[in-house]
């Protein structure tokens, strides 16, 4: 059994590393903003990303850190840069100066392009702090990550259900499933392999999904035949500008948000796939998206 201090812990990657973790006989050290029920093989520990208290206690007695908690969506670069550089950096002192060593960071696809958005580039600097950490580390960067419980794809869920999907510009990206995302994770954490290691992953899908391809998916998914229609980058700032001011910090079109989506190719890059004896996906994407929308449905988000 090993221990593992978890950030993120409460958001839909960390809730699904946290319940794996504990299902496969580890006790976690879970990081948390709100007080959370009591949990079986859980210790919860009260801070955030910018109480360097609260993250010393959380890698106290760890033996590797899992580092998931980041920012998606922020006003201004400040917010990016304090929510996943500066953050990563606390949580990389606080690990190193507890004595843990091994350091599994969450990352994503959009390090790999920094120029594109803001958040990317917040990214790559999180990617930058960990490299150059000391430790022994492993980063993964997971594409377009679905499954019960993400609000992230709900939108496309709920167009898909009216038969239409707004889509980018034609473009290719991958996939992955968040179970499948988490067992990586906790591999990497348990088994102490791929040091010094970027990793990029998907569902097994050679050469990614089309958008319309992945949109007819979700298609049968809810099962609606739909129709695709792509969107001009101009179309999408008018889009991100309506979703702001109707949902404001809840909008997910953000206009950060369409430098990412405008781009071709989001495809996970084969030689930075982890070696097939150390991980592979299981989930086939359409049986995955099928349990997503069945899950929607139970809990009343698909109208």
């Amino acid at each position: 059994m090993s221990v593992l201090a978890l950030t993120g812990a409460t958001g839909f990657v960390g809730r699904t590393v946290l319940r794996m973790a504990v299902a496969g006989g580890h006790h976690v050290r879970a990081l948390t903003r709100r007080p959370q029920p009591d949990t079986a093989g859980v210790t919860w520990i009260a801070g955030a990303l910018d109480r360097p208290a609260s993250l010393a206690e959380l890698a106290r007695g760890a033996d590797a850190v899992i580092h998931v908690a980041g920012v998606v969506n922020a006003p201004d670069r400040a917010g990016f840069a304090a929510g996943n550089i500066e953050g990563t950096r606390a949580m990389v002192r606080a690990a190193k100066d507890e004595g843990v060593t091994r350091f599994i960071h969450v990352s994503s696809l959009s390090a790999r392009e920094p120029a594109l958005s803001i958040y990317g580039w917040s990214k790559a600097g999180a990617e930058d702090a960990v490299a150059d950490s000391g430790l022994d580390w492993s980063m993964v960067r997971p594409p377009a990550i679905y499954g019960p419980g993400d609000t992230e794809m709900l939108d496309l869920f709920r167009m898909a259900r009216r038969g239409v999907i707004m889509l980018p510009p034609r473009g290719r990206f991958s996939v992955v499933a968040v179970e499948d995302l988490a067992r990586l994770l906790l591999t990497l954490a348990t088994a102490r392999a791929g040091t010094g290691q970027i990793y990029e992953v998907d569902d097994g899908v050679a050469g990614g999904w089309t958008h319309e391809g992945f949109a007819q998916a979700i298609g049968a998914a809810v099962g609606r035949r739909v129709r695709a229609i792509h969107t001009p980058r101009p179309l999408l700032r008018v889009a991100s500008a309506i979703d702001r001011a109707t949902r404001r910090t809840r909008a997910k079109l953000t206009g950060d948000r369409v430098g990412y989506l405008c781009h071709p190719d989001w495809v996970s890059t084969a030689i930075r796939q982890p070696p097939a004896n150390l991980w592979r996906a299981e989930t086939d994407t359409r049986d995955g998206l099928k349990a997503t929308a069945d899950w929607y449905r139970a809990e009343g988000w698909l109208r």
